[in-house]
């Protein structure tokens, strides 16, 4: 799976004229499934955005993890970071998962958050979204499992 996270001192996220997520000083995360992607690979993503460390200590260092901060967590689905970008003009999406596939990784990691936490956020699978939010830095980071 695939996590590009950005610290965020806010983020939201609407389909339609709607809000559904919203959060404050944390982290938005655009998830991307590849096929050989499985549960394990959630669980080792999540684990990777719980503990890793990109926040400020009181000597203005990224020591601290969003878990030590208990900032707040949005997770979108991207299917579009999976994209085949290495050749010609136009992505490819043969290395994404199929649909039903990242829906399901995309539920389970959510909800397996949202065991571990208590502020965590979604965007809406297969929606047109429109994401919002003001990077803290800018940090940004992509991880994989």
């Amino acid at each position: 799976m695939i996590g590009l996270i950005q610290r965020v001192a806010q983020a939201s996220v609407e389909v339609g004229a709607e809000r559904v997520a919203s959060i404050g000083p944390g982290l938005l995360v655009l998830v991307g499934v590849r096929p050989d992607d499985s549960e394990a690979s959630a669980v080792r993503l999540l684990d990777r955005l719980l503990h890793y460390r990109i926040f400020a200590d009181e000597t203005g260092r990224m020591n601290l993890s969003l878990s030590q901060t208990l900032g707040d967590l949005l997770l979108v689905p991207q299917f579009t970071l999976a994209a085949d970008t290495h050749k010609g003009l136009r992505p490819g999406f043969s290395t994404a998962a199929p649909p039903e596939q990242g829906r399901q990784l995309f539920d389970f990691l959510a909800q397996t958050a949202r065991a571990r936490r208590d502020r965590v956020e979604t965007g809406v699978f297969g929606a047109h979204m429109r994401v919002s939010l003001v990077n803290d830095g800018p940090v940004t980071f992509w991880l994989e499992s």
